[in-house]
């Protein structure tokens, strides 16, 4: 059985390496558009941080404020560094949110208040809102990393089994 929580670290793990190869980008690669993801370094970082804001208040049956009001929006993080931090406090809220979830079959709603759009209300159980909240960070990774070798950026596995497999002869 897979524990949340611990797969959630690796996350964190797997993040750190991330960061670590966008940090030295020029502006203009972070924003260097593409034909993929959501088409930048930084729209796709964004859109994976607010991603895990969302999920981990949604999981957690918390009244969600509107879209325009969360934390992660492109006018609030307009640089690498302010992400960086954002994110980095962001990462224990979470991490406690999952663990504090005991009954995983729960269902959860979520009304999202959109700018000048109708609200969408979004139900599923517990389990499903943190499965998407694990893989979500996944899928986008996967394209942050191919944006980054784009960049000239040896961006190389960052694959779950890397950071908790022993190895010995």
């Amino acid at each position: 059985m897979l524990d949340p929580v611990d797969v959630y670290d690796v996350h964190t793990k797997a993040r750190e390496k991330l960061f670590d190869w966008v940090r030295p980008l020029s502006a203009a690669q972070y924003e260097q558009t593409f034909i993929f993801g959501h088409t930048t370094i930084r729209r796709t970082l964004t859109h994976m941080a607010a991603g895990e804001w969302f999920l981990s208040r949604w999981m957690s049956a918390e009244t969600l404020p509107p879209m325009s009001d969360w934390p992660f929006r492109e006018k609030r993080v307009p640089a690498f560094v302010d992400l960086e931090v954002l994110w980095r406090e962001q990462a224990p809220e979470t991490r406690a949110r999952i663990g504090r979830v005991t009954d995983w079959q729960a269902e959860v709603i979520a009304d999202l208040a959109r700018p000048g759009r109708p609200t969408v209300q979004r139900r599923a159980t517990r389990a499903q809102v943190v499965t998407q909240l694990l893989l979500h960070e996944v899928h986008h990774r996967a394209q942050v990393m191919t944006m980054l070798r784009q960049c000239g950026v040896d961006a190389h596995t960052l694959d779950y089994i890397g950071f908790v497999e022993t190895r010995g002869s």
